[in-house]
């Protein structure tokens, strides 16, 4: 039996989302230690795919979407790698369109399980297209690979238009920049209950939309802030100022979706993040992808007083919820 485990990552937004640019996309993010999703595979003649009894995640959950989902991407994966099949268990699962890239990483262990099990070494960049991933961001699949705070490069605009093209015939956004981030950083996440984010059908929609209305300058202002605050923060291990380049681009980010989301950030997600980012022993705070998830900077000196002010912008905010403070990831998956 091979497991392969992976740990969620955040979005913190894209480079572009304007056709008047010659790159569409360009996903900034971090892959982090925790939460983890886990799938265990062995060899078989066919697929077949069950959850172990805690498979159930961290945020609420839907054991069928999941095993549902896995077997799709276990089917996909047997065809690319041309093997007999695989049985397939989900050991644990992520939490489903909350923002942490539940999809990606459920796709690449699957694959990644799939193929050790039946000895064939897994190329989860060369593969996550005909899983359907990557299709827009490749933060999923470059923190997957080998985590860390991450910047791709984003897709040609000409290739994509407003529509990405079908399941299988994209690449998978190049890495332009990676960096470790600090052992002793922290990211604070709060997941409040409610809706989950769009995804699927839904969200090429809203996407469709946002891309035909965005305004370019936009993507100036936020390669100001990749180039002069989060790349050089990283670079240097300053978390202030990476706190202050997040929280920025993050904003950025959410003038392009205001329309379709309701605002900056998705209700109840606003005033959780007006709340959160009174307190001094966090910064950065902002939206992950669609939401519903928060997350914030801190580190492990902070962390109490820094979970203390999530629960008190749920409070706030009126509305129940997770919290949770991770180390950013240091790694990619791990095989067993």
């Amino acid at each position: 039996m091979v497991t392969v485990s992976a740990g969620a990552r955040l979005h913190f937004g894209f480079q572009n989302l304007s056709l008047a640019h010659d790159r569409l996309y360009g996903g900034v993010g971090v892959g982090l230690a925790e939460p983890r999703v886990a799938v265990s595979a062995v060899a078989a003649d066919a697929v077949s795919v069950d959850a172990a009894a805690d498979a159930m995640p961290v945020v609420g959950g839907d054991e069928r979407a999941d095993l549902d989902a896995a077997r799709r991407y276990a089917e996909r994966a047997v065809d690319a790698l041309d093997v007999p099949g695989a049985h397939v268990t989900v050991e644990r699962a992520l939490p489903r369109h909350v923002g942490l890239g539940s999809g990606t990483q459920l796709a690449l262990a699957t694959y990644a399980a799939v193929a050790r099990a039946n000895d064939v070494d897994p190329t989860p960049r060369e593969h996550a297209p005909v899983l359907g991933r990557g299709g827009r961001s490749g933060v999923g699949v470059a923190t997957f690979e080998a985590g860390g705070f991450v910047v791709d490069a984003g897709h040609p605009t000409a290739r994509f238009t407003t529509d990405e093209p079908a399941r299988g015939e994209w690449e998978t956004p190049p890495v332009v920049a990676r960096h470790p981030l600090p052992a002793d950083w922290r990211f604070v996440l709060v997941v409040p209950e409610g809706d989950a984010g769009r995804s699927g059908s839904e969200e090429a929609a809203s996407m469709r939309s946002v891309v035909e209305r965005a305004d370019p300058a936009v993507a100036d202002a936020v390669a100001g802030t990749l180039t002069r605050t989060l790349l050089p923060a990283a670079a240097t291990d300053d978390r202030k100022r990476f706190a202050d380049g997040m929280a920025e681009l993050g904003r950025k980010n959410g003038a392009w979706y205001a329309d379709e989301q309701g605002g900056v950030f998705r209700p109840p997600v606003g005033e959780v993040v007006e709340a959160l980012s009174r307190s001094d022993a966090v910064g950065g705070v902002g939206q992950s992808s669609w939401g519903p998830a928060v997350y914030a900077l801190t580190d492990t000196a902070h962390v109490e007083d820094a979970l203390d002010a999530a629960h008190r912008a749920l409070d706030a905010a009126g509305v129940d919820g997770e919290t949770m403070a991770v180390a950013p990831a240091s790694d990619g998956a791990r095989i067993e």
